[in-house]
């Protein structure tokens, strides 16, 4: 029996770690790999293959299948989820009948509300907690960059079958993934949000890369309050993460490439829709639910929220 894998959303996280799973398994008739995909980007990976550039070089792959028709994609064993934030419920409707009741969802988001969302639109399905760390977007239309070292991928579950993981870790092992299958994945993700979150909001709100927010003193400030008020949030929250989180955050950020930015940041240049609500609104939210008081995220969130309606 076929495992066929879904990859939905083809930017840098879906795009990178799709490639690999798609080169790994090219000539395998045991694992398929399907890339979903729609308009420019799809017409370009089903003429000339997807294109990933990495600073070691550039390898070109063809998925078993690249499409945005359900009837074509078929019916899914695994669908890894990388869409934007605010696509989610939209782009898993459109390929609701690809998914039966034992499809495991993988989502690689960059907030952490994903899992529960996906949850009530699938309540009988497992639906995985994820992240990565990487550095990679869309250069073009069909070609993802990747920069610097970073390159893990997480998982894991509380409740689904054990068995499923290890199919999927052997998987990603097999395509040389970097992944770790892990127990503690809620706080996992979260330490992975703590960092995007307040990297995201900081970049976006002072128009400022990384090497810009760690060399100007008033710009850091403005990044270590973020930090602070988040990793508050995730101590009441009852998570447990580790007692030099802020200090981890920031060293972790000094080993990401000086001219790097965050994909919001890199989307408000480019006058996309930014994942304002996932990454910021979300923090703001929370401060309020659990009576945290969180003006970084509020002034932020005020600037950013008007940017975006305007």
């Amino acid at each position: 029996m076929k495992t066929r894998i879904g990859i939905l959303g083809l930017g840098g996280v879906g795009g990178y770690f799709g490639g690999l799973l798609a080169k790994a398994y090219a000539e395998n008739d045991a694992i398929e790999v399907v890339f979903i995909a729609r308009g420019k980007a799809m017409e370009v990976i089903a003429k000339s293959g997807l294109k990933i550039s990495t600073d070691e070089g550039e390898t070109i792959v063809f998925p078993t299948v690249v499409s945005n028709d359900p009837d074509a994609i078929g019916k899914l064993d695994y669908l890894i989820c990388a869409t934007k934030t605010y696509d989610i419920e939209e782009s898993l409707d459109a390929i609701r009948k690809c998914i039966t009741k034992n499809t495991v969802f993988l989502p690689l988001y960059n907030g952490v509300d994903a899992t529960e969302r996906i949850s009530i639109i699938f309540p009988d399905n497992e639906v995985l907690q994820g992240c990565v760390y990487i550095v990679s977007m869309i250069a073009e239309p069909g070609v993802i960059k990747k920069t610097g070292i970073y390159e893990k991928l997480f998982f894991g579950s509380d409740s689904a079958s054990v068995y499923r993981m290890k199919a999927l870790q052997t998987i990603f092992q097999n395509a040389k993934i970097e992944s770790y299958l892990v127990d503690n994945i809620e706080e996992t993700v979260w330490e992975k949000f703590v960092f995007i979150s307040s990297l995201a909001s900081a970049t976006s709100y002072l128009n400022q890369n990384i090497g810009e927010i760690m060399e100007n003193a008033s710009s850091r400030n403005l990044y270590v309050s973020l930090l602070n008020e988040i990793t508050m949030i995730a101590a009441v929250k009852g998570l447990n993460l580790p007692n030099d989180i802020v200090m981890q955050t920031i060293l972790k950020l000094e080993k990401t490439p000086r001219d790097a930015t965050s994909s919001m940041h890199r989307d408000l240049l480019a006058g996309r829709k930014i994942e304002l609500s996932s990454l910021t609104e979300f923090v703001v939210n929370e401060g309020l639910k659990y009576e945290i008081e969180t003006p970084t995220y509020q002034l932020i969130f005020d600037k950013l929220d008007t940017h975006e309606n305007n």
